[in-house]
């Protein structure tokens, strides 16, 4: 059975004013779990995960929208333990990063006091170390999103094999191969196949982001397999030419400009034989979410360019065979029954368009329109539609 406090109760368990309670459930991050006989907003002892999770994010550096986004599907108990998980994350880097900048500071200090000048490059390079703060936040932010993105696939799908099974799929046997993938986001592909990975297969996971690199590499710190981390951009691969037998691009090549000259490079460091798999999505694809938003407010747009126009399963053929003259089109059969309100709201405010704009001060309106949409099916039917394309050298 519930314990129940009253604002006041809650805010002094809680060491904080009460008018900080009051002011965050104002701001729509932390609403009240009941209300009792009288009118009073009465809260449980899950609200103060809930309170805990906003102050920590607050501490980090989120702005009360970033924070408003992250928490609105708080409401399933099960958030708790992956809540956490990201906090400690959050907080080991923020450990990191004030570590480095006490560091940059000694060193700055102490030339300063032997040379009695100031070296203004070191100065600057301490500016540069500071401002990284933010960019720990944008970090967390892209990988949070991809995996809000990659939760609703998993609950809802459709197709009882995933997505990540079936790329791996197509890419077996991969005994005694060397692999290199380009844009390995948070490593998925690697842990959702952990149990089907050669011991000799030899793995080189990369990305343009440190911060994704540093991730990733905690990601697989328990799955068996030989692999290495790396940090670079793709359009130029500092590796040897005809050095790998596969490489993968899952989910990449729309968000690059000078597409030619990547697939330039993929091709230069395939071994004779090689075989490219880069996936994408066609212009069905999660169709009925860009009509849902469009329904609610006609302003909202998920993503400032379709995707699929720039590299799709349209176009991809045309795009590839100018570089890969045996090419095969593969399809994944599936769709996604959404049955809750909150996760659906999760997914579309991780994308990056301009929703936040028109959706940060309605969001239990925005839910409530979900929830009304979901009342004669019991879910929200989903289009899927995506593929990969198979590309020997």
């Amino acid at each position: 059975m519930n314990q129940y406090y009253t604002s006041g109760q809650f805010a002094t368990k809680a060491n904080v004013s009460i008018r900080t309670v009051r002011y965050y459930d104002k701001q729509g991050l932390l609403k009240p779990s009941g209300m009792s006989e009288g009118g009073y907003r009465l809260y449980t002892d899950s609200d103060f995960a809930k309170l805990q999770k906003i102050l920590s994010l607050k501490y980090l550096g989120f702005s009360l929208d970033e924070i408003r986004s992250i928490t609105i599907n708080d409401n399933d108990n099960d958030y708790v333990e992956g809540s956490l998980r990201l906090q400690l994350n959050l907080i080991r880097k923020r450990i990191e990063h004030l570590k480095l900048v006490e560091q940059t500071l000694t060193e700055t200090s102490k030339l300063v006091t032997e040379n009695q000048s100031v070296d203004w490059n070191k100065i600057l390079h301490l500016i540069h170390i500071t401002n990284m703060e933010r960019s720990l936040v944008e970090q967390y932010k892209d990988a949070a999103n991809i995996s809000i993105r990659i939760g609703l696939h998993k609950k809802y799908t459709k197709n009882p094999t995933g997505w990540f099974q079936w790329l791996y799929g197509l890419m077996e046997p991969l005994d005694g191969k060397s692999i290199l993938e380009l844009g390995c986001g948070n490593g998925e592909l690697w842990c959702a196949n952990r149990d089907r990975i050669p011991a000799d297969a030899r793995i080189c996971l990369s990305d343009v982001s440190e911060g994704m690199i540093r991730d990733v590499e905690e990601n697989l710190k328990s799955v068996p397999g030989s692999f290495a981390f790396e940090v670079f951009d793709c359009r130029q691969i500092p590796k040897p030419e005809e050095s790998f037998h596969i490489a993968v691009a899952n989910h990449v090549l729309f968000y690059l400009t000078n597409l030619d000259g990547v697939l330039d490079q993929v091709q230069r460091i395939l071994k004779p034989g090689g075989i490219f798999y880069c996936s994408t999505y066609g212009s069905d694809h999660m169709k009925e979410i860009s009509q849902l938003v469009k329904e609610f407010d006609s302003r909202i747009a998920l993503s400032e360019v379709n995707l699929y126009d720039v590299f799709g399963l349209e176009n991809g053929e045309e795009i590839l065979k100018s570089h890969f003259k045996d090419l095969e089109r593969k399809d994944y059969k599936d769709s996604l029954e959404v049955r809750d309100a909150g996760a659906l709201m999760e997914y579309i405010l991780s994308c990056h368009g301009n929703q936040q704009e028109y959706l940060s001060d309605r969001y239990e309106e925005f839910r409530e329109f979900l929830e009304k949409k979901m009342e004669k099916k019991g879910f929200i039917h989903i289009t899927k539609q995506a593929g990969a394309f198979i590309c020997r050298k």
